[in-house]
């Protein structure tokens, strides 16, 4: 059982897999990333470097890991599972590490973060503009990488990468919308429409890692679309348990106060899930949020109208139809034994 006392399936034996196999991907990728942003201006090389951890403010190296690196392995084990060999995906993987650098710089603006992994954010050590700018760069190098990849393949990457851009906007467009609709009432988010937000902002770009490898690695389009399925189901799941981990996480895990989400009044699944249960403690709740009333409260009346039981079990579904994705496509066995390694990682890391 997780430390979160319900479900998100119960850890299997691939789990052991997942550090070796995102470790493999990351020394594989990192000098490709690094010639990547090299090519940026060295200004914005810098703030790029300082996004990743390899650099502090000044361009001081520094020891700092720049995150577990999922999406990039994705990508390696995407063309892996199309039998080619992990390199044939290292460009797709720089290109969607490059993206996602991209979308924290802006989403860090947006949301008004100060602080990621433990320092302050881009936009707060170098300024609002040239974090912009940073961002920008960085998506204008991604798109560059995949087209610079010999034809027809690097084509069909842009459009792909494309195609996810598009709807990660949606996503993260929803999700700013979603904070000033009502808590109750005709108008209120459903627990479907934050699934679709979820696809969006979290599991196209996951989906996209995934089957721009394999397009690189001469995958049929069956399998690169069974790729891009099993990587956006495993996106709402990842995001469904950061919600939990957000409310009723252990803060020297996961760095987030307690009852966090709930002070922000972000519109979380398990919230929703509660809002959307018959239990008299759904209509409590309710009322509560309305009126901006104590978060410790709003995560008790949570709890006991369903909502972390419903959020589970929503990453227990989402997590199998990642893996049935996999399992039914024709992929190399071994590349879906490392990905299916990395969906159960990927939505237990802090658990």
């Amino acid at each position: 059982m997780t430390a979160l006392g319900a479900t998100v399936r119960e850890v299997t034996p691939t789990r052991s897999r997942a550090p070796q196999v995102l470790a493999r991907c990351r020394a594989l990728v990192r000098p490709a990333l690094v010639e990547a942003v090299g090519r940026s201006h060295p200004w914005v090389g810098e703030m790029a470097g300082y996004s990743f951890g390899w650099c502090g403010v000044g361009g001081a190296p520094t020891a700092g890991s720049g995150g577990k690196g999922v999406r990039q392995a994705l990508a390696v084990l995407g063309a892996e599972a199309a039998g080619a060999p992990a390199r044939a995906g290292v460009p797709a993987a720089v290109a969607v590490e490059l993206v996602h650098a991209f979308s924290l710089l802006h989403d860090d603006i947006m949301d008004g973060d100060a602080t990621r992994r433990g320092r302050a954010t881009v936009w707060k050590a170098y300024g609002t503009g040239p974090a912009v700018l940073a961002g920008d760069a960085l998506f204008a190098l991604a798109v560059e990488t995949l087209a610079l990849q010999p034809p027809p393949a690097g084509a069909d990457a842009v459009r792909l990468l494309s195609g996810a851009l598009g709807d990660l906007v949606r996503g993260q467009a929803d999700d700013l919308l979603f904070a000033a609709r009502p808590w109750s009432g005709p108008q209120r988010v459903r627990p479907d429409a934050y699934r679709a937000m979820a696809e969006g902002k979290t599991g196209a770009l996951l989906g996209c890692a995934a089957a721009l490898g394999a397009v690189l690695g001469g995958a049929s389009p069956a399998a690169a679309a069974a790729l891009d399925r099993a990587g956006r189901h495993l996106g709402v799941a990842f995001q469904v348990v950061d919600d939990v981990l957000g409310i009723w996480g252990d803060p020297s895990v996961t760095g987030k106060p307690v009852h966090g989400d709930l002070r922000e009044r972000k519109k979380t699944f398990p919230v929703l899930a509660a809002l959307d249960s018959p239990a008299p403690a759904a209509r409590r709740l309710a009322v509560l949020l309305e009126r901006g009333g104590d978060p410790d409260e709003a995560a008790a009346l949570a709890e006991a109208a369903g909502g972390r039981a419903a959020a589970l079990a929503e990453a227990d579904r989402q997590v199998a139809a990642a893996e049935s994705a996999l399992a039914d496509a024709p992929l190399a066995a071994g590349a879906v034994r490392d990905l299916c390694s990395l969906v159960d990682f990927a939505v237990r890391r802090d658990l």
